[in-house]
């Protein structure tokens, strides 16, 4: 028995399937999006009315509420940050060292990592502030 085959194309076409796809491809996208994590160091800066962006790469040195220490999101002592700051500086010495103090860290930890930055050959410092959100009235 034989039977007769017709090749003939589709007329409409089944949006079905591609409408699963794109909802898949949604929902994993949502999903996966609210896990992504800032990295770097949690610190609440000062907030500041005035102020600049700049893009430039710079040595940041970060002060955590905590007291730790990170040069450029490496852990460091008072006692290390010298020497690690002073080979960071080699490369250029006209660098702008950041520091990153939260609100809670007294002045006087600012100043001695200053103190220490300056000791080591850093002549421009910029301290990191959050602009402040202006209420819409």
């Amino acid at each position: 028995m034989r039977f007769k085959t017709e090749h003939r194309f589709l007329s409409g076409f089944s949006y079905a399937s591609l409408t699963d796809i794109v909802l898949q491809l949604l929902i994993f996208f949502l999903l996966s999006s609210s896990f992504v994590i800032q990295p770097g160091i949690k610190v609440l800066l000062p907030k500041a009315e005035a102020g600049q962006m700049d893009s430039k790469r710079e040595i940041i040195i970060t002060l955590t509420e905590r007291g730790t220490i990170y040069l450029n999101n490496e852990q460091v002592t008072t006692e290390t940050l010298g020497g690690k700051l002073s080979l960071a500086l080699r490369a250029k010495t006209d660098q702008t060292v950041v520091i990153n103090a939260d609100r809670t860290v007294s002045l006087q930890s600012a100043v001695q990592v200053m103190d220490i930055a300056k000791g080591v050959g850093a002549s421009k410092f910029l301290i990191a502030t959050e602009p402040v959100q202006q209420s819409i009235q």
